[in-house]
């Protein structure tokens, strides 16, 4: 039989000190879409404060059993601000009703798309903790609704409250042990570029930017053929593990390029958490491009979300470019460059060259031209340059190889006592 979908109520706490409250429920109203959830109704109360018991006060609450009444007893509640242990009990007892967070939402959003054994690791430690000082208020609505902690029994709600606290906890440390293994294959990766001196490039923002998408027009224009792509779908949180692909450049210069998981504003701190051996990537690249969803009207808070998580990884002082993607769906001229940023288009293959070019600049900067007569007992020499340098032109004179060409100057330093310069 076809399941019928799920119908929820979102309730909201505008604080005083919070100016973007419309924003968030509605984010909100974009997460429960992506976990097939209809929303029937909404609540929002001004506030200075949360209500500690029950996150609203008194008069809303009685408003939201009145409004629950008036739909079906399926229909839940789900809040737009991490509730405590307590908050969950107190209004479940009140409402009588299946309530959840939006911690849990997100975090049922990444247990469905979590693809790799490394990214289902880091979910499931995060619902773990997240569940474990909430098991009792938890276990109620489960015996009250069935089903997981979340919006779906898949495995991590129903059977792992039945676990005991002692259990939960050896189990959250059994998989920590398990991660522990690929996060040290991780830095071994990592070590290994930093000595081959390999510019590492790493594609930030909103989920749902297009980061996959340009990763994949970048791979496609400089790499053909290599079907490297990453998965592309228009979704939150499509992405959840890191793809790195290298990108070879016709002048023998190349970088990797990194793509990572979305940001959403209220990323729970379990999961910034369980996901921060993946998200340092984003802290040791050499240059961050920020791509931003220009069609979206909310994009400017999107960025403002990005930037705010990207500070929290401590990865605010890298160098940053900004990619305003989409272009196709708005009016505006494209491609362009404007100091920081290039207007482009990935779904339409347009802007591409403009980004690499702003690419180059930032992290191709430690290179030189020169020209060179290179010995001809140092012909493993020439065959270097040949393979690790871009040589625009090469001759034979009596003395040896002359190269016109263009290296890093590391490899000019370390190998100038071989060669003689000739000057311009």
């Amino acid at each position: 039989m076809e399941q019928t979908q799920q119908k929820a109520i979102i309730v909201g706490v505008e604080l005083h000190s919070k100016p973007d409250f419309d924003y968030s429920m509605e984010e909100l109203r974009n997460l429960a879409a992506a976990c097939d959830v209809e929303i029937v109704d909404s609540l929002s109360q001004k506030a200075n404060r949360v209500n500690p018991s029950h996150y609203i006060g008194t008069g809303k609450l009685e408003e939201l059993s009145t409004l629950l009444e008036a739909h079906e007893a399926s229909v839940f509640v789900i809040f737009n601000d991490e509730l405590s242990p307590s908050q969950i009990r107190n209004l479940e007892a009140k409402l009588q009703r299946k309530v959840i967070d939006r911690t849990i939402l997100i975090l049922d959003i990444f247990a469905e798309r979590a693809q790799t054994r490394e990214a289902q690791l880091q979910v499931e430690v995060a619902q773990l903790q997240y569940m474990l000082p909430r098991l009792v208020g938890l276990r109620e609505s489960l015996g009250r609704q069935g089903g997981g902690a979340g919006l779906k029994n898949r495995g991590a709600g129903e059977t792992k409250l039945e676990l005991d606290r002692r259990r939960i906890e050896e189990r959250i440390t059994a998989l920590q042990s398990e991660l522990e293994k690929l996060v040290a294959t991780r830095q071994i990766q990592r070590k290994q570029r930093r000595k081959n001196a390999i510019p590492v490039v790493c594609l930030v923002g909103y989920t749902n930017a297009g980061k996959s998408s340009l990763m994949n027009v970048m791979v496609d224009t400089y790499n053909p053929g290599s079907n490297k792509h990453v998965l592309v779908k228009d979704m939150l949180f499509a992405t959840l593990e890191t793809s790195v692909r290298s990108i070879e450049l016709p002048d023998r210069k190349s970088f990797l390029l990194t793509d990572t998981v979305g940001f959403v504003s209220q990323l729970p701190h379990h999961l910034v958490k369980a996901f921060r051996s993946t998200l340092e990537e984003v802290a040791e690249a050499d240059l961050l491009v920020h791509v931003i969803d220009y069609s979206n009207p909310e994009h400017k808070q999107h960025a403002a979300v990005t930037e705010a998580t990207l500070k929290e990884l401590g990865a605010e002082h890298i160098p940053t470019i900004y990619a305003y993607n989409k272009l196709d769906l708005t009016d505006r001229d494209y491609p362009q460059i404007q100091e920081d940023g290039v207007y482009l288009s990935a779904k339409k293959q347009t802007g591409i060259a403009e980004l690499l070019q702003l690419i180059r600049s930032r992290i191709f900067n430690d290179y030189v031209q020169c020209e060179v007569i290179i010995p001809f007992d140092q012909g493993r020499l020439v065959a270097y340059f040949n393979e690790h340098a871009h040589v625009q032109s090469t001759t034979y004179e009596p003395e040896g190889t002359r190269l016109k060409l263009e290296c890093k100057a590391a490899d000019f330093e370390k190998y100038r006592d071989s060669f003689v310069l000739i000057e311009s």
